[in-house]
C-alpha cells in the first residue's frame, strides 16, 4: 500500500500516515475487527459477587465415597447412632469394702504410739535377711489420707533405685502384688500406692519395713500403730 504525499505535508507527517496505513493493512491481514465484534456479542461474563451468590446457592450433589479396589466387593457398613441393647451395657463395678477403711478412724495416736510402732518396725528389719536392703518407713497423714505421696530416703534410692522413672511393685504379706510408679527424679511413690494404702487399710501413725528383694520389686511388712485405748493389731 502506498502512501500519497501530499503537497505541504511535512516529513514526519508522511511518516505517521505510512505508520498507520501500515497498522491496518496488519489488521485487516489477522481479521481482528471481526474477532472484536464477535466478542463484543458474546455472552456476558458474570460479575465476581455474582459468581459468588450462584455458589452459595448452588446445590452440591455428594458423590458416592471412594472404595479400595479391595474392600470394592464388601458389604457396605452403617454407622447407626443407636443405643445399645441394655443387656450389653457396661456394668460398673462395685466399690471395693477396703476403699472404706481408711475412712474410719483409729482415734488420736501419741507420739509413744507412734515411737513403738517404728521400734517394732525396726526391730522386725534387724530379723530380715541383710542379702536385701530395707528401710522403715513412718506413715503420715499424707501417706495414707490426703495426696497419697510416699517420699523415699535419699541415700536409699541413690544406691539402689532406678535412675529413671519405673513400676515399683510392692508385695505385701500374703503375696499379692500392688504395681505403683516410681519418680526418679523425686525420689518417691505415686500413682498406684494410693490404692495400696487404701486395701491395706494403712493410717497415720503406722510404720512400714520395704525390703527390696527384686531391683524393681519390695517386701512390704506392717505393723499398727496401737491408739490410745492401746490396741493394737500387728500384720
Amino acid at each position: 500500500m502506498e502512501v500519497v504525499v501530499k503537497q505541504g505535508m511535512s516529513a514526519y507527517e508522511a511518516a505517521r500516515e505510512r505508520t498507520v496505513l501500515e497498522n491496518k493493512r496488519k489488521m485487516e491481514a489477522l481479521n481482528l475487527r471481526h474477532l472484536a465484534a464477535a466478542i463484543k456479542e458474546g455472552p456476558k461474563t458474570p460479575s465476581p459477587m455474582k459468581r459468588r451468590r450462584l455458589i452459595e446457592y448452588a446445590v452440591v450433589v455428594p458423590s458416592p465415597p471412594r472404595r479400595s479396589r479391595r474392600l470394592a466387593n464388601l458389604p457396605e457398613v452403617k454407622y447407626a447412632e443407636t443405643a445399645p441393647h441394655s443387656a450389653d451395657r457396661m456394668i460398673r463395678s462395685p466399690r471395693r469394702p477396703t476403699a472404706r477403711i481408711y475412712l474410719a478412724s483409729r482415734g488420736s495416736i501419741s507420739m509413744k504410739a507412734r515411737m513403738e510402732a517404728e521400734r517394732k518396725a525396726e526391730e522386725l528389719e534387724s530379723q530380715l535377711d541383710p542379702e536385701f536392703p530395707s528401710f522403715v518407713k513412718a506413715m503420715l497423714h499424707s501417706h495414707v489420707v490426703r495426696g497419697f505421696w510416699l517420699g523415699l530416703p535419699s541415700h536409699f534410692c541413690d544406691t539402689y533405685m532406678p535412675k529413671q522413672d519405673s513400676i515399683i511393685t510392692l508385695v505385701d504379706e500374703k503375696d499379692e502384688e500392688f504395681d505403683t510408679n516410681y519418680l526418679a527424679y523425686k525420689k518417691g511413690l505415686s500413682g498406684g500406692w494410693a490404692g495400696f494404702a487404701i486395701c491395706h487399710g494403712l493410717q497415720d501413725g503406722d510404720a512400714v519395713v520395704f525390703q527390696l528383694i527384686k531391683p524393681t520389686t519390695f517386701k512390704v511388712h506392717i505393723i499398727r500403730a496401737a491408739s490410745d485405748d492401746h490396741s493394737e493389731e500387728d500384720e
